[in-house]
């Protein structure tokens, strides 16, 4: 735990950052681009968890969601033989 006033660890800090923005990445990419917001999740999720963050829970929660952004497009995929989203 930390004291008031004492500095934080810039890694841990930016490993905290990391964490958090695999959650808010993963968590939309559940209804819309799944294809890039569910890899994305998943590697700053990894490596948060490899620097060290504080926020693991939140690590593994954006971890997850970006598992499932890939499932569901997946089975998207297999249930409609295409994707929701289309630039045409």
């Amino acid at each position: 735990m930390r004291t008031p006033g004492t500095p934080r660890n810039p890694r841990t800090h930016d490993a905290d950052g990391m964490a958090v923005a695999s959650f808010l990445l993963g968590l939309p990419g559940l209804l819309v681009l799944n294809l890039v917001l569910g890899p994305t999740a998943i590697v700053l999720a990894l490596m948060a968890l490899a620097q060290g963050t504080s926020r693991r829970g939140r690590a593994l929660l954006g971890f997850a969601l970006g598992v499932a952004d890939l499932v569901i497009m997946v089975a998207l995929i297999i249930a409609d033989h295409g994707v929701i989203w289309s630039f045409d």
